[in-house]
């Protein structure tokens, strides 16, 4: 996925969920926060963001002409860019599934569809693979504690909930899987966060009623996101 009017900034302080402050040509500016997570690891005063200008806010009625969108952080020795852009893993998984390098069992899959309703369950992803119909959720990760990508970094009913959907819809007969996607490179594994022991426990039991479990880091610039390789997932 690429962003447009991107631009870097330093962080100054974050006064709630929804917005913060970064020092842009040496004024105080507002922005936009596409993360409702805690994030604290990353926003650091004195650090490098990236954040994308909306020349026609005023016009769409947005509070702010800003949204902060990516982290400079210390990986693996070298300073890399993390984003944080919530609604990214979405978009950049979509498009991994029409023109990437397909699944770990279908080149390409057919009939993706985004946003799709089964039951009372309403899935991100659908598709079809060797004339299977597949449900597919996604999150995104933007925690690393030394070189492991984990998830989630606060408490997530929801997160539990979708786990408990996929395995319903593998005893009707469907294809399911979560792709957790590490919006970064740089990390050796993905593991549940052992500080979320609800969500550790519900993802096991989702692998043992027969749900895929994927981790993929992505490519991230100044301008771009997009899935790149699989990462090893660890269950504890």
């Amino acid at each position: 996925m690429i962003y447009e009017h991107t631009m870097t900034a330093t962080f100054l302080s974050r006064p709630n969920r929804f917005l913060a402050h970064v020092l842009l040509d040496g004024q105080d500016v507002v922005c936009h926060v596409k993360n409702t997570g805690r994030l604290k690891e990353l926003l650091i005063p004195g650090t490098s963001v990236l954040i994308q200008h909306h020349p026609d806010a005023k016009a769409l009625g947005r509070k702010t002409e800003y949204s902060l969108i990516g982290v400079q952080h210390q990986i693996a020795g070298s300073p890399q860019w993390v984003n944080i852009d919530s609604q990214a893993p979405n978009q950049a998984a979509f498009e991994w599934l029409s023109f990437g390098d397909g699944l770990p069992f279908c080149p390409r899959p057919q009939e993706i569809r985004r946003e799709v309703t089964h039951g009372s369950s309403r899935f991100d992803l659908a598709f079809s693979a060797a004339g299977q119909p597949w449900f597919l959720e996604v999150k995104g990760v933007t925690l690393n504690v030394d070189g492991q990508a984990r998830f989630p970094d606060a408490p997530t009913e929801r997160g539990i909930r979708h786990l408990h959907e996929l395995s319903h819809a593998v005893k009707e007969g469907f294809g399911a899987a979560i792709l957790f996607v590490i919006q970064m490179k740089g990390c050796s594994s993905f593991a549940p966060n052992p500080e979320h022991p609800e969500f550790v426990q519900a993802l096991r039991e989702a692998k043992a009623q027969g749900v895929h479990i994927w981790a993929r880091d992505c490519l991230v610039t100044s301008d771009s996101m997009c899935i790149d390789r699989p990462v090893e997932v660890k269950l504890f």
